[in-house]
């Protein structure tokens, strides 16, 4: 039997996916519903495309429900070392872009909960998999899709 993938996460980040399971299952799913039932009342469903699009939407919810099941099933809540000034998943980590960039923080978390706008990182990034090992000072050399940069690892919390 296959392995089921399993989601590092922060207790956070599995709280959010919690909440939109719920609201995808108590408010969404019914919203759906009743736009199905009200296109059907439109008479032929042959070209009616309410019914096509709430039908397309119901699909959608659904499918995002049995995801987010899985990922909150097989999560894996990242316990952090809060001693440690090791980059591991969960940390927060600051650095320079050599020779003399602007500082960057960013959080590394699974990537069921990553968000770069909001300083999130995936652990499965070229930046996160370089600095990931490393502490406090190390430069470290991070393949980017725009090319290769050196980083000095600032801060890691």
């Amino acid at each position: 039997m296959a392995q089921e993938k399993v989601f590092p996460m922060t207790l956070e980040g599995k709280e959010k996916l919690e909440q939109e399971l719920e609201y995808l299952k108590s408010v969404k799913r019914k919203e759906v519903v009743e736009r199905i039932k009200i296109a059907r009342s439109f008479g032929d469903l042959s070209e009616n495309s309410e019914y096509d699009s709430a039908k397309e939407e119901q699909a959608f919810v659904e499918g995002r429900v049995t995801t987010l099941e899985n990922m909150i099933r097989n999560a894996k809540i990242i316990v952090d070392d809060a001693n440690s000034n090791v980059v591991t998943l969960g940390k927060t980590i600051s650095f320079i872009e050599l020779p003399n960039g602007d500082e960057e923080t960013y959080t590394i978390v699974g990537s069921a909960e990553a968000d770069p706008f909001e300083g999130k990182i995936s652990n499965d990034s070229p930046i996160a998999k370089s600095l990931m090992g490393r502490q406090v000072g190390d430069e470290v050399n991070v393949q980017t899709p725009g090319g290769e940069m050196q980083v000095r690892i600032t801060n890691v919390k």
